[in-house]
Order: structure tokens, then sequence, then C-alpha cells
């Protein structure tokens, strides 16, 4: 019997799934984008300007033999379901696929699945629906602006700059990066005290004169304000308040990468990697199943089976009063694609049941989303919070303390989440409304400029201004960082020479282009593409009448940058020697090229590391064609031992294999061993 065909982007996938469906099915995978925009055309832009950006795709290097086989399994089946990603972007595969693939309005449908369980994917065949258009000409406007944006400025920039590249959302948020590093370098520090009493069991700060804001501004002032204060203090006033603490949404993209930055010390691109595999499944030990939803969302809606399933958990386990209510997204107007918030796939597959399937990272992450949902749906906690006010000489001081009377949401939330609790004495039971400080302090500080953007603040900023989407602040953010535009300094994005250079060239001659405002709105237009309110290639024409004008000014009118000089003299041609950037890094060449081509060799240093652990030679650094650096045996290519990581010389402890140096962790080349540095 024919089977029916579904096809999928991942091989992992494909398998995890083709279990479900059983032997009526098979279910195979394009293994990502099939065909990609053609380099040919006008500028190389593989659209043709001239017919309304009619796109002229090219099958990507590899995929043919993807394509024939696949073509292959279409030609031997009854029926096709295509199945990739439920985003625009696998949309637009599926579209493509449907084309290549010569499939026709009758013998397809595509099917979407939020999460890789059984019941899901079974499901999602009940709802099964032809391409939607709209959806995929969104992608394919996006993509169309990527490419001219990408490919015009950044030819403009190499040949200007130092720069390598410029990006529609990257360029921004490069241009984010480097303002804030003027925000800082202009700030200019104020200088102000602060005056604490301390008793026994707690302090108190001086906050107003006379119930009136109080501020000092120096030593002399400071000095006239303790000349006054004695050390008997009037309690004036005591309050108290039972606050509910209510519990946060769960996971989006977007503030999952940012908790795992900050909770994880995981970056963009790790956490976005770690969720693809534990959404496209993880083997257990009686099953392979994904473990979480869809992880590229902007939504935070939960579907209502996982609510009623989440309930039952609590209150099984937790009791009724840790029971609370689904969260309400707020009305704004970047969310697009409302899928499902990413959760766990079932609430009673906890962490610790399938800890022992799961890499250490994986542990982690899977952990932190599955609590995030959990807490989500459970009870406020309560604090009851304190604040005393005390009077010395119409000086007033204030101290507050929080309780927490009740965990709630806590009570499984509390490792990812500060909450301090501070006791204050029971003032009610002192006798007299008067008591005695044990001292009284001062000290100076001085305002601070406003701190460099983490990788959490910068995608929080990102999404908060509407630059961008989920599925691009991880590819923005590595953008900056392999360019060379940015380097990280405790963590934090400092811009380089470079980074400054470039983004001052792009606002002397794109400012009304490469801005927040400009890149949000055309964040809209390209969602209402996806909603057929907006023709595709009318936002892509507005966009370039006003683009290319303004490129061609800049290739006549920016200045380029003089390459620096070494202070050599060419040997064949007596000109300087000047330091030039390649394909493959920076080299030192003539000046006078093209009339003189010489390039001057360089000697490579060698740097041995350790003994290669696998012949007699020695692990030495070394760099790619491209210039990214790695560890290799100098005996290459008789032996082909190499590390992208830095190799300590000491084997892991539990497998034997070299230990390698890893940010702050010594980290095992081959297992999860870790061990702090």
């Amino acid at each position: 019997m024919t089977k029916k065909l579904v096809i999928v982007e991942s091989p992992s996938k494909s398998k995890t799934i083709e279990k479900y469906l059983g032997k009526d099915y098979k279910v195979v995978s394009s293994k990502g984008h099939v065909r990609d925009l053609s380099t040919s055309g006008k500028f190389g832009l593989g659209v043709d300007i001239e017919n309304h950006f009619k796109p002229k795709y090219t099958t990507i290097k590899g995929k043919k033999k993807v394509i024939d086989e696949l073509k292959k399994d279409v030609k031997n089946s009854s029926f096709v379901y295509l199945a990739t990603d439920p985003d625009r972007e696998g949309e637009a595969i599926s579209w493509h696929l449907y084309d290549v693939l010569g499939l026709n309005e009758d013998n397809y449908e595509r099917i979407v699945f939020n999460e890789i369980t059984k019941n899901a994917v079974k499901e999602s065949f009940n709802h099964a629906r032809k391409i939607d258009d709209d959806l995929v000409n969104s992608q394919e406007a996006r993509r169309i602006l990527d490419r001219i944006i990408g490919f015009r400025l950044s030819k403009l920039i190499q040949s200007k700059t130092d720069g390598k590249s410029a990006g529609r959302v990257q360029s921004v948020a490069l241009k984010l990066i480097v303002d804030r590093e003027r925000e800082i370098e202009a700030f200019n520090p104020e200088e102000y005290w602060t005056v604490t009493a301390h008793f026994k069991d707690f302090d108190a700060d001086l906050q107003t004169f006379n119930n009136k804001k109080l501020e000092i501004h120096n030593e002399v002032e400071v000095n006239e304000v303790m000349s006054k204060l004695g050390n008997a203090f009037k309690i004036v006033d005591v309050s108290k308040k039972t606050k509910n603490k209510k519990s946060k949404a769960p996971f989006t993209t977007s503030t999952l990468q940012q908790l795992a930055s900050n909770k994880l010390n995981m970056n963009a691109k790790k956490t976005m990697s770690i969720a693809q595999k534990l959404y496209e499944g993880i083997e257990l030990a009686d099953e392979a199943v994904g473990l979480i939803t869809y992880m590229r969302t902007d939504s935070i809606r939960l579907s209502d089976e996982f609510v009623k399933n989440t309930y039952g958990f609590i209150n099984a386990k937790y009791g009724k009063d840790y029971v609370g209510h689904v969260k309400q997204a707020k009305k704004t107007e970047n969310v697009q694609d409302a899928h499902e918030a990413i959760r766990p796939t079932s609430i009673n597959r906890t962490p610790e049941s399938v800890k022992p399937y799961l890499t250490n990272d994986e542990f982690k992450l899977y952990r932190m989303i599955y609590y995030r949902a959990l807490a989500s749906l459970m009870a406020d906690a309560k604090t009851d919070n304190t604040s005393v006010t005390l009077d010395n000489n119409n000086y007033q001081f204030k101290t507050n303390g929080q309780v927490i009377i009740f965990d709630g949401y806590l009570k499984v939330y509390s490792d990812y989440e500060d909450t301090k609790e501070t006791t204050l004495p029971a003032f009610e039971t002192y006798k007299s409304d008067v008591i005695v400080s044990n001292s009284i302090d001062n000290e100076q500080h001085f305002t601070t400029p406003p701190a460099r953007y983490t990788e959490a603040k910068l995608i929080k900023e990102m999404e908060e201004l509407g630059i961008g989407r989920p599925s691009t602040y991880a590819k923005t953010i590595d953008n900056i960082k392999s360019r060379g535009y940015v380097e990280m300094e405790e963590k934090k994005f400092k811009p380089t020479t470079t980074g400054i250079e470039v983004t001052d060239k792009l606002q002397q001659f794109f400012s009304h282009l490469i801005n927040v405002k400009y890149t949000a709105n055309m964040e809209e237009d390209l969602d209402k593409i996806s909603e057929g309110k907006e023709v595709w290639y009318e936002v892509i024409e507005k966009f370039f009448d006003e683009f290319e004008p303004a490129v061609e000014k800049a290739f006549t009118e920016m200045e380029k940058k003089e390459p620096e000089k070494t202070g050599e003299k060419c040997p064949e041609c007596g000109s300087d020697l000047v330091k030039r950037r390649g394909r493959y890094g920076e080299f030192t060449a003539c000046s006078n090229y093209p009339e003189c081509k010489y390039i001057k060799a360089e000697k490579k240093e060698v740097v041995e590391v350790c003994n290669c652990p696998n012949c007699e030679g020695k692990i030495v650094k070394r760099k790619t064609k491209r210039g990214k650096l790695f560890y290799g045996c100098n005996n290459f290519p008789k032996c082909k031992t190499a590390y992208w990581d830095k190799p300590t010389g000491e084997k892991c402890p539990e497998c034997g294999n070299m230990l390698v140096e890893k940010k702050d962790k010594i980290k095992c080349s081959s297992c999860d061993y870790e061990k702090e540095v």
C-alpha cells in the first residue's frame, strides 16, 4: 500500500513523528531550507527590480540531493503533508517545497503543531489546510528587504570603512549600543550624601526634612545636618500592608533568552540551540517526545488542556490554596504569530524525572521553562510589608521590612526570582515611642552613568522598541559580535572603534532609514502583509525608492578611510606599506595597489599549548581560512586532533578525553563533565 508522506524540517524531528503515525505514513526531512534567493541580476540581489521585485530562487548548495530524494518520495506517495515549523519562515519553507516538488492543490495539505507529542501531531491532521499565501508573502518580503539592505550597505561599508557588513536590524541594534556608549562618555557624575541611623535590630535612612524630600549635595551640607541630629528618635508612623506578589507570565522567546542569560549564563544563540533540541524530541526510557512547545513565539497564551492539567497537578501536589489564575496577555502592537507560550508539553514530566536523559545544559533550561510555566498558574505570594517613620529634630528617617506570609508560586520559582525578607522589630511592643540609635553615619556617593547593555537588556530593549522578531534576536547579536563591532566587558557590550565608525558613517547618510522608528514601522508593515492588509511588493518598492538614491549618494560622497601605514616601504616599488583587510583577515600590502601587487609574507608565530593526546606532537594555536582561532596538532594532516576551545593538557576524570577552557569553566571536550576555574 502506498504511504502518505509527511515532510518536516529536522531529521531528528522526523524520527520522533514517524513513531507516532505508524506504518501508513513515511516521515522525511527537508533539512531546513532547500532554496534561497539567487545572487544574479542587478547588484546581485536575486530579484527583478523592474518587475515588482520578482524573486529568482536557486537551490541551496548541497540540497539538490535532498530535493531529488524528496521527489522520489512524493512520486511513491498517495498524499503529501507539509509539516514545517509553525511560523512565517516555516510557511515559506512549505511553499518552496510545494513549488520545487511540483505539488498541486489536490495532492497536498499543510499541517502545523506547536509541540511534538503524539496527541498534538495526530490532532494537527484534523486541522489540515492549504499554504497561507499572506504568511509566505510576509516572509518573502522580509528576506528580500534584508537582502537589499545587507548587500547594498555591506558593499558600501566594506569599500569605505574597516567594517564587514550592515543590516536592517543589525545596524539599529549596534546603534543602540553606540548611543549608550556616548551617553556614558558624556555623563558628568554628581556628588550626593546619604545619612543612616543604626539601631540594634535595623537601620533607617534619612529621607525628608519637615516631610519634604531632602537632597544633600556636599560635605558642608551633610555636616550641617549631622550637627542637628541627636541619638533619640521618635516613632511617628508605623504602617502595615499585606501585598500580593504576582508570578510572571510563561516564557516568550525574548523573556526566555533574557532569563537564560541572567540566571544560566547562556547567550541567546546557545539558549535557542538547546531549546530547539528540547522541542524536536528527546529519547526517554519509554518514548521519544518533544519536551517543550515551539520556542519562537511572542505569545503568553497557554492551551486550555495544559491549564486544566496543571491546575490538577498543583492541587494534588501543593493543595488548593496554591492554584492560581491564567495570565492575560496585554494588548501590544508587536505581538505576532499567536502561538502558545513556551511551556513543557506535559506538566507531569517533571525536570527531575527527565534529568537522566538530558545534558547538564538541557536540564537547566528545561527546568527553568517548566517551573516558569508552572509558577504562572500558581497563586500569588503574600507579603507583610511594614514601613516605619522616625523623626529626629524634624528630620524623617525611614525603614522598611518585608516578610513572606504565604509563598504561593515562590514555592517552585524562588531559584529564579530575588525576594528578600527583612524582619523588623514589633514596634507596637515598645513601651515608649522614643528609641535611641547606636550611631549615625554619613557617606559620600556619586551618580553613575547608564549601564552598558548586557545581552538580556539589549534583547529586552529590542523587543520593547519593536526591532526585529523572536527568531532574529540571537542572529542579530551573533552578527555584531562576529563582525568585530562590539567586545564584551564584564558581560556587557562595548562598541569597538570599527563599530563606532560604521555606525557614524551609516548615520551620516542613512539616519532617516537606520533608526528605531523606521525599523519598527517596517516590522508593522511586514505584519500587515501577513494579515493581507498590504501588498508585499508595494512595501518593498516604497522602501527602495527612498533607499537606493541614498546608497548611490553614499558611494559617491562617503569619505573612504585611509589604510594605516606600517612605517615600512614596499621592496618592489618604494611606496608605503599599509594594513589592509581581506576576506581572511588583516594583511600588509603595498599602498600603490593595483599598480603594485606586493603582499608581505607574514611570519606565523607558533604558540604551543600542550602535548597532543593522540600522538607525539604538540597542540598549537591555529586559524581557519576565515581567520577563526582553533587549537590543532602540529602533525596535521597525519594527526587531525583539534579543539575549538583551549585545551588544558589535563584528562577528564570521567571519560579520559581532553579538558578545555570555556569562559569561566573547565569542561570536557567530549562528555558533560565541568568544573569551575
